[in-house]
C-alpha cells in the first residue's frame, strides 16, 4: 500500500491545505493528514478543534484519514507504515525551508517528501495571513475550508 503524510498545523485549515491533500489522495493509496501539536506555537485553534475540522472537509475522500501527533515526522511516518511525506510549497521561501526539512528526514529516517506546487488560486494562502485578516474583521470565507470566525477572544 502507498502511504502518504500530509504534516501542518492547520490552524485554521485553509483551501490551499484541502487542494493539498485532494491531490495527494489521487496519488497515494492513503493518505494521512497529521496535525501537529506543537507547545511552542499558540493556536488559534485547540488541538481536537483542528482534528474535528479536517475530519469534516476531508469526508469526500475515502482514502483520507486524519491524526494528530507530537515529537518527530519521521517518528510518527516509521509507526504508520509511510515512505513519503508531501508538503504544499507556494513560493520559493516554502521551498528554502523545506528543502531543509526534507533532506533531515532523509538523514534521520530514509523519509523521502513529496513537493507539491500549490493551485496558484491559493498561493497567497497562509493560515497565518488569515488569522490576521480575520483578526481585524476581514471576511476570510472564501479562503478557508470551512466557515471561521474569530471573536478577538
Amino acid at each position: 500500500m502507498r502511504r502518504a503524510v500530509c504534516p501542518g498545523s492547520f490552524d485554521p485549515v485553509t483551501n490551499g491545505h484541502l487542494d493539498i491533500i485532494g491531490r495527494s489522495s489521487r496519488l497515494f493509496d492513503e493518505v494521512i493528514v497529521a496535525v501537529l501539536v506543537n507547545d511552542t506555537k499558540a493556536g488559534l485553534f485547540p488541538h481536537e478543534e483542528r482534528i474535528a475540522m479536517l475530519r469534516e472537509v476531508t469526508a469526500p475522500y475515502p482514502n483520507v484519514r486524519v491524526d494528530g501527533f507530537q515529537g518527530l515526522l519521521v517518528d510518527y511516518c516509521r509507526e504508520q507504515g509511510a515512505a513519503v511525506v508531501v508538503k504544499g510549497i507556494r513560493a520559493v521561501s516554502d521551498f528554502d525551508y523545506e528543502l531543509k526539512m526534507a533532506q533531515m528526514n532523509v538523514g534521520l529516517a530514509g523519509l523521502e517528501t513529496l513537493f507539491m506546487p500549490t493551485n496558484p488560486l491559493y498561493s497567497f494562502l497562509s493560515s497565518s495571513l488569515i488569522k490576521d485578516v480575520a483578526k481585524w474583521g476581514g471576511d476570510v470565507s472564501r479562503a478557508t475550508a470551512r466557515p471561521y470566525r474569530h471573536d478577538g477572544a
